[in-house]
Parts: C-alpha cells; sequence; structure tokens
C-alpha cells in the first residue's frame, strides 16, 4: 500500500515538475497589493491553490490515457496542472492576476 502511495506521489511530483518548464515565461503585473491582501493570499489562498495544483495533477495522471485517445492531453494538461500551477506559484503575493512583478532595483556591474 505504502509503495502504491509513493509511485502516485511521485508521478504528481513529475507531473509538477514538468509543468513548471513555461512558469519562466510569465507575464509582468503592475499591481501593489496591501499588507492584508498579502496575508491573506498567504495564510489561506496559496495552500488551497497549492492542493488543487496537487489534485489536478492526480486527477490529470489518471486521465491522461482517456486525454490522449481524445486528442486533448495538451489542453487537459493545461487547466488540470498548469494553470493551478501558474496561480499558485508564478503570481505576486497578493495580486490578482498571475505573473511577475518586475524589476524595481537595477543591477549594476562594479
Amino acid at each position: 500500500m505504502t509503495r502504491k502511495i509513493s509511485r502516485t506521489l511521485m508521478a504528481t511530483l513529475a507531473a509538477c515538475l514538468l509543468a513548471f518548464a513555461s512558469t519562466g515565461h510569465a507575464r509582468a503585473v503592475d499591481e501593489s497589493p496591501s499588507a492584508l491582501a498579502m496575508t491573506g493570499d498567504a495564510v489561506f489562498i496559496r495552500p488551497v491553490l497549492l492542493a488543487t495544483t496537487v489534485v489536478g495533477s492526480a486527477v490529470y495522471l489518471v486521465s491522461l490515457p482517456f486525454s490522449l485517445l481524445g486528442g486533448n492531453a495538451k489542453e487537459a494538461g493545461d487547466v488540470l496542472v498548469v494553470g493551478p500551477a501558474k496561480a499558485t506559484f508564478v503570481r505576486c503575493l497578493g495580486c490578482t492576476n498571475s505573473g511577475r512583478k518586475p524589476k524595481t532595483v537595477e543591477q549594476t556591474d562594479n
């Protein structure tokens, strides 16, 4: 039983890592969230989104044979794994839109 859970967990982790390949191409977000929005996001929203990503990955893996037969495996992966993963990991804390905050400090070479 433990071996089956371990395999499922490893497969889910592999699917998540494959989905994160596109997270480096996130668009810039111009929002200024409040401290309350950031706190609520960190304490309540991110854990729920992480759980959604894990459950979506498991559902994607279970439905993958059917998605492949139906020809919509990429679309299913985008909806079930990539979308929740972007909302979880590539959204600035407290922001409502997915994306990264632009760099505010310029780096200088000394």
